[in-house]
C-alpha cells in the first residue's frame, strides 16, 4: 500500500512538472489565433522536442500543395537570438500581420499569399536555446555555442521525425538567413555525417537554402566595394578605405568595445565611413532612416564579431508615420506574442520563459566559428544541393562577400551570369556552379530578402526546389 501511494505521488508529481512547463516531444495543433479571422485555413502545429536539458520550440506548416511529398524543411533566423517566428509571418510563412500602428487591440493577421507553404513543409524553430519560447531547463544549460547548437539541431530533427514518421522519406532541406548562415552548412554537415555513420533514423538530407548569410570573420571590410558602388562614398575616399584598411579582415573593436588602435589611418576611415553612412537604414540603404540610434552604421563596427538584424531598434510609432518605416511591424509581434490569449494557442508552456522578444538581448552565445566556408566545400563535393541568394540593397551582409567565399570555392561554371524573370520582369542576376550549387541576387531587395520583395523570392525557390532554372 505505502509502495502504490508513493508511486501516485511520483506520477502526481511529473503531471504537475509537464504542467508547469509543457510537455516536450509533443506537439499540438492549433486551429484559431488570436487576430486571425476565424479557423486557420492551414496546418499549424506547435511544440517543444527535449534535447538534453533544453526544451526547443518550433512552429510547424504543412505544405499546401502535396505535403507527403513536397520537401520538408527546417528554417532558422538570424541574431544570434531571433526567433524563427519572425520567419513565420514577416518572410516566408502562411500568416503576416496587418500593416497598421498599433492601438492598443489586438494585432490582426492575414494570409501571406506568397508563403513558400505553397510548394513545402516547414519546421520553423526557436534556436539556438535562450531564442524565441526555446529554454534551458538547468541555468547551465543556458549558454551555448555554435557546435553545441548544431549537434542539439541534429537531435532535435532526430526526435520530430521519429513523432512524424509520415515525413521520413520526403526531401529535407536545411534553411535560413543573415546569423543563421553560421548554422545552416554546420546542421547540414552534422546530419551528414550521422547518415554515414549509419544513425538512426536515417535523414533524407537533400540541401540547403541561405539568405544574406553571415559566413567568415572580417565579412564587413565588403561593406567598402558596396557603399561605393552603391555611391554612398567617393573614389577619393574609397581608395583610401583600400589603401589604409587593406582589405584586411578588420575587428575594429575588441571584446567590450575598446577600440583597437593598431591600424590608426584606418580606424579613421572607418570612423568617416560611419558618419556617412550614419542616417542609411543599412539593412536596405533605399529605405528612409527610422531616427533610431542603434540602426546606424556606427553599430557595423561595435564588439560583436558579425552584424546581425538585431541592429533594428523598434520605431517610436508616436513620432514616425508608418509610410516611413516598415520595422514598426516587429512591434506587433512584441505585443501580440505577450499575450496571454495568444500563448494559450500556441501552448505554451507557462513559466517557461519571461517577456517573448523577437530578438533576444541577453543570449549567452559563445562564437565557435571565423569562418563556415569548409562546411560548403564537403556538403558540395558530397553532391548536395544549395540554394544561395542575396537581396542587393543589404550592407549589412553585403552581396560582394557572398560572391567572394563562393569564388574561393574555385567551382566550374555551369550557367553563366545571367538575369532571372518573374512575371516578365527581371528579378535578379543569377549563376548556377558545379557540385549543385546556385547563387542569386533579389534585386531591389534588402538583408532578409522576403520581407522585401516576397512574390519574387516564393518564385525563385519554387523553381529552385523542383530543380528548374531560375
Amino acid at each position: 500500500m505505502a509502495k502504490m501511494v508513493v508511486l501516485g505521488v511520483f506520477v502526481l508529481q511529473l503531471i504537475c512538472c509537464c504542467s508547469l512547463y509543457g510537455h516536450a516531444d509533443a506537439g499540438s495543433l492549433v486551429k484559431f489565433l488570436p487576430g486571425f479571422q476565424g479557423p486557420l485555413p492551414f496546418h499549424l502545429e506547435t511544440g517543444y522536442i527535449g534535447v538534453g536539458d533544453v526544451q526547443y520550440f518550433y512552429y510547424f506548416t504543412k505544405s499546401e500543395s502535396n505535403p507527403k511529398s513536397d520537401p520538408l524543411m527546417i528554417w532558422l533566423s538570424g541574431g544570434p537570438g531571433c526567433s524563427s517566428f519572425s520567419g513565420l509571418v514577416y518572410e516566408i510563412g502562411p500568416i503576416t500581420f496587418v500593416p497598421v500602428e498599433y492601438n492598443g487591440s489586438m494585432p490582426e493577421l492575414i494570409l501571406n499569399p506568397y508563403s513558400w507553404t505553397k510548394a513545402a513543409s516547414i519546421i520553423f524553430l526557436d534556436l539556438p536555446v535562450g531564442t524565441g519560447f526555446s529554454y534551458a531547463t538547468i541555468p547551465p544549460a543556458k549558454q551555448s555555442n555554435t557546435l553545441q547548437t548544431t549537434h542539439q539541431a541534429y537531435e532535435f530533427v532526430q526526435k520530430w521525425l521519429l513523432e512524424h514518421q509520415e515525413f521520413m522519406s520526403n526531401p529535407l532541406y536545411i534553411g535560413g538567413d543573415s546569423f543563421a548562415g553560421q548554422f545552416v552548412p554546420v546542421i547540414s554537415q552534422v546530419i551528414s555525417n550521422g547518415n554515414e555513420k549509419g544513425n538512426n533514423p536515417q535523414i533524407n538530407l537533400k540541401g540547403y537554402v541561405m539568405g544574406n548569410p553571415v559566413t567568415f570573420l572580417g565579412e564587413n571590410s565588403y561593406q567598402f566595394p558596396f557603399a561605393h558602388g552603391m555611391a554612398l562614398i567617393s573614389d577619393e575616399f574609397y581608395e583610401s578605405l583600400k589603401e589604409n584598411c587593406k582589405g584586411e579582415k578588420y575587428q575594429m573593436r575588441e571584446p567590450g568595445g575598446n577600440i583597437n588602435p593598431e591600424n590608426l589611418k584606418c580606424v579613421r576611415d572607418i570612423q568617416i565611413l560611419e558618419e556617412l553612412t550614419s542616417d542609411i537604414q543599412v539593412g536596405m540603404i533605399l529605405d528612409p532612416s527610422c531616427n533610431s540610434g542603434l540602426q546606424t552604421s556606427q553599430k557595423l563596427f561595435t564588439n560583436r564579431r558579425f552584424l546581425d538584424e538585431k541592429h533594428i531598434n523598434l520605431v517610436n510609432l508616436n513620432s514616425q508615420s508608418s509610410n516611413q518605416c516598415r520595422e514598426y511591424l516587429y512591434d506587433l509581434s512584441d505585443y501580440w506574442m505577450n499575450d496571454k490569449s495568444v500563448q494559450e494557442a500556441l501552448h505554451i508552456a507557462q513559466g517557461s520563459i519571461g517577456n517573448w522578444e523577437r530578438c533576444s538581448n541577453d543570449l549567452d552565445y559563445i562564437y565557435k566559428l571565423d569562418s563556415v566556408v569548409p562546411y560548403h566545400a564537403n556538403l558540395n563535393a558530397k553532391g548536395y544541393r544549395s540554394l544561395v541568394y542575396s537581396g542587393d540593397h543589404d550592407m549589412i551582409v553585403p552581396f560582394q562577400s557572398t560572391q567572394a567565399w563562393i569564388r574561393s570555392l574555385n567551382y566550374s561554371i555551369i550557367d553563366e551570369w545571367r538575369q532571372w524573370n518573374v512575371e516578365g520582369q527581371v528579378a535578379g542576376y543569377t549563376r548556377t556552379y558545379s557540385n549543385n550549387m546556385t547563387f542569386a541576387t533579389v534585386k531591389g531587395a534588402g538583408h532578409i530578402a522576403p520581407e522585401f520583395k516576397p512574390s519574387q523570392c516564393q518564385v525563385m525557390v519554387e523553381r529552385w526546389f523542383s530543380s528548374s532554372p531560375l
